[in-house]
This record gives C-alpha cells, sequence and structure tokens, in this order.
C-alpha cells in the first residue's frame, strides 16, 4: 500500500542551498520545482541540478523526492522529464493539465523512460494539479474511468486558474475561496475519491497565520483530504499534525476494526450499530495514521 503524503513542500529547484535543507525537513514529500518557482534563463541550471540532488538522496530517509515539471506543450516538458526519470524520483507534479488524457500521455512516456533506465515500472507516481485551465474542471470526473494505476491522486491550485480565468481575485469578502474555487476544490475532491486515489488540498497562501492554516487543514481532513500542499517550511509541522489522527480517533478506528473481523455486516460498539461505512472510514483513519 502506497504511504499516503500529508504534507508536501515546494522547494526551488535551482536553489542549492534549499535543496540542502530538504534532508532534514519533516514533510512527508518535498517537490522539487521546475516550474513557477524557476525563471526562464535558470531552468536548464534548475533541471541538471534536480536531477543530480534526486539521484544522490532517492535511497535516503527524509521525505520522498517529487519533481514538478514544467506543462505539457512547453519546450521544456519532455526535457524535463528525460532528465529527471533516470535518477528515480517518487513521483512527478504535472501542472496546467487539461484532464486525464495529459496524464496518460505521461504515464505513457513514463513506461518507456522506466524500461530504458531499469527502473520499477509504475514506479514513479503522478500528481496532477487538475484545475488550473478553464476546461480541466469539467474532466474531473473522467479520472474514474482512465485506469491510471500510477495515479498517486489529484490536487488543485487557485492562482492559475485565476488567471487563466482573467479574474482580478480567487477569494471572496470574508477571505475563503470565491464560488468557482470553491466548486473546483469540491470537484477536485469527488473526482479524486471516485478515481480511488488521494485528494490534495491546495497551498494556505498566509505563511504567517498559523492558526489559520491548522484550522484549515483540520477542515480540510474532516472533508476528506488527506493531505496538503506546502509552500514555506514553516508550514510543514502544521500540516502533518492537522493530517495526522489523534490517539483516540486510532484507537476507536482499531476496536471498529477488530469488531468486523469476523466478516459481519453490522455490528454493536459502545452503544451504537455500524455497518460497512463505518468500517471504511475506520479504515481510512488508520491509513492515515500509518498503520
Amino acid at each position: 500500500m502506497t504511504a499516503v503524503l500529508r504534507s508536501l513542500l515546494f522547494v526551488p529547484g535551482d536553489s542549492e542551498k534549499k535543496l540542502g535543507k530538504v534532508a532534514a525537513s519533516p514533510a512527508d514529500a518535498v517537490i522539487l520545482d521546475l516550474e513557477d518557482a524557476v525563471g526562464e534563463a535558470r531552468k536548464p541550471v534548475a533541471r541538471e541540478l534536480v536531477a543530480e540532488f534526486v539521484a544522490a538522496h532517492r535511497a535516503a530517509s527524509g521525505p520522498q523526492l517529487w519533481v514538478r515539471i514544467n506543462p505539457l506543450g512547453t519546450e521544456h516538458a519532455l526535457t524535463d522529464l528525460a532528465a529527471v526519470v533516470a535518477s528515480g524520483p517518487a513521483g512527478i507534479v504535472l501542472p496546467k493539465i487539461d484532464g486525464p488524457a495529459d496524464v496518460l500521455r505521461v504515464h505513457h512516456y513514463l513506461e518507456v523512460l522506466e524500461a530504458a533506465h531499469g527502473l520499477e515500472p509504475g514506479g514513479v507516481r503522478l500528481l496532477p494539479v487538475a484545475t488550473e485551465t478553464p476546461l480541466a474542471p469539467f474532466r474531473l470526473g473522467d479520472f474514474a474511468g482512465a485506469d491510471i494505476a500510477r495515479l498517486y491522486g489529484l490536487t488543485w491550485g487557485a492562482e492559475d486558474l485565476s488567471a487563466a480565468l482573467g479574474a482580478s481575485g480567487n477569494t471572496g469578502p470574508d477571505g475563503g475561496w470565491a464560488m468557482t474555487y470553491q466548486l473546483v476544490r469540491s470537484l477536485t475532491l469527488l473526482g479524486a475519491r471516485a478515481a480511488g486515489v488521494e485528494a490534495v488540498e491546495t497551498l494556505y497562501v498566509d505563511i504567517r497565520d498559523d492558526a489559520g492554516l491548522a484550522e484549515s487543514s483540520r477542515r480540510a481532513r474532516a472533508e476528506g483530504f488527506s493531505g496538503r500542499i506546502a509552500v514555506h517550511p514553516g508550514q510543514v509541522e502544521t500540516i502533518n499534525a492537522a493530517f495526522t489522527p489523534s490517539a483516540d480517533e486510532v484507537e476507536f478506528a482499531e476496536r471498529v476494526v477488530a469488531a468486523f473481523a469476523h466478516d459481519a455486516g453490522t455490528v454493536a460498539l459502545d452503544g451504537r450499530m455500524l455497518d460497512l461505512p463505518h468500517l471504511r472510514q475506520a479504515q481510512r483513519v488508520l491509513a492515515l495514521a500509518g498503520r
């Protein structure tokens, strides 16, 4: 079973200083960025640094090493893949996709690259940012029938989408997401769960607001998201705590699973009648807890 990632921290791929801090990060995964965090002139440098870094550290303890490549259709995308897949990253983050067809295209590229470099077939996972174009949200439900085995999950983003829409902002008067972005967030969650993969919450912009990050992350887990993007190292511990079930939750989940051990359809526990949806929820809690 693939580990569930609570926190995925973006790190600029062209910063040797920041790459040097990756091993000590408490993040479950780091996303070495070749896209937005890297200026056009620095992309070849970043590509080389990231490939070397992953090759040198992929077997070390510490966060999983993922790479965000540049969007398909740019001159950099295939060069990024060819350079970094040989080093054996845990996964690839795909920005600005239009739907499952784009992800399948990259899946086929990875099949060839894994075979060429003697890597485990399907070992490089995929995490698309699945809402950054106006077309993409309409295709989120199509992931359920796409059958992409290496798909880890789906995440969403508001900044690129608002730019694509020509919007002047993406939040409402109360500071929460405006209606369009609430919609694509919910569709991402539904699309991920329909496809049987993880739903990863988007970033929290205000890196100084730890209390707001904690509350937003707790709500996201309650809704069904299993982890979150981090854009600053100081956010990681708060995200990890929010997406880690409490000791009481784990203890109850273990008792629920034990109560269903004899293949019963319903059981009584603590004065409540529980059925199979409760069992699935308990199993989910234990998965998030790493049990």
